[in-house]
């Protein structure tokens, strides 16, 4: 199994952003960002209050605790992520400058907060307790986990137990019962890299031809802000947790990167030649926005 691998500076990257926010730099920004490979910490934070506030202000009656930095930019900008609203302002730019972009922004900040509390609230229900029984998504479907100190390796099978006609997948991980939880999200997670590459490898396999390109190298990927890049000598990342949604969902990513092999850019040309082998793609885009990743910590 290969290791994680980054990718370099020159390469395409397939939702390459800044901490899985919505950001607006003297204009607002509607677009909603996309949900990230990885998940934040638990417990859900206080979105009001930025962990590293500096700075508070009051917006439309509510109290906002807010990160400010100084930067080399020619406005302000604010982002709103997982962890509260953050500014980033030239160094020009008075204070009472910065509140007054504030408040003209309150009500586009105010939503943004509470859009990403309701959004680390789903991913804090998705956490998995690393136990048996426990259960975690695998191309879109539950797998539950089974201990079972005697097979080798962990096996994925039907549940015999399960309900008439409704079958039950488990995964039956080969260690003893009283596992620690590191060493069984270990097992399990390295079982889901396996079939990560696997699946990777039959679907490049069958959208590369039908492109015209040809991959020479393919990388699982850990990175924290993208679900997958292309290099123009062919080599492409994809990152392994993409093998908890569905394969329509894997065929978009993969498309898209392959597709970047032809088309260095996000042109028109190229989407249409995503479009090409993926007609519904902006159906698998929604669903990485909207499907939050399991937290496996």
């Amino acid at each position: 199994m290969p290791s994680s691998t980054r990718p370099q500076p020159g390469q395409l990257s397939l939702f390459d952003f800044s901490g899985a926010a919505d950001s607006v730099a003297g204009a607002p920004a509607h677009t909603a960002a996309l949900s990230p490979p990885v998940a934040p910490p638990a417990p859900a934070p206080d979105l009001l209050q930025h962990p590293r506030a500096q700075r508070e202000i009051v917006l439309q009656g509510q109290r906002v605790a807010y990160e400010f930095r100084l930067a080399r930019r020619r406005s302000i900008g604010f982002t709103v992520g997982l962890e509260g609203l953050s500014v980033r302002a030239p160094r020009w730019v008075r204070r009472a400058d910065v509140d007054e972009a504030l408040h003209e922004r309150a009500g586009w900040i105010l939503d943004k907060l509470a859009e990403q509390r309701e959004r680390a609230l789903r991913l804090q229900a998705t956490r998995v307790v690393w136990r048996e029984g426990a259960s975690i998504p695998f191309l879109g479907e539950p797998v539950v986990l089974v201990i079972d100190p005697r097979i080798a390796g962990a096996v994925l099978a039907a549940d015999a137990q399960g309900l008439p006609e409704v079958p039950r997948r488990v995964l039956r991980v080969g260690l003893p019962h009283d596992v620690g939880t590191d060493q069984l999200r270990e097992a399990v997670q390295g079982w889901l890299q396996r079939q990560a590459l696997r699946v990777f490898k039959e679907r490049c396999a069958h959208f590369a031809p039908r492109l015209g390109v040809r991959v020479r190298r393919l990388s699982l990927s850990s990175a924290a802000t993208r679900w997958g890049s292309a290099s123009a000598d062919g080599a492409i990342w994809l990152h392994w947790r993409l093998i908890h949604f569905t394969l329509p969902v894997i065929d978009y990513v993969v498309a898209h990167e392959l597709a970047h092999l032809r088309e260095m850019n996000h042109s028109r040309a190229f989407w249409e030649v995503v479009r090409s082998v993926v007609p519904d793609y902006q159906h698998a885009r929604r669903t990485l926005d909207d499907v939050p990743v399991p937290v496996l910590d």
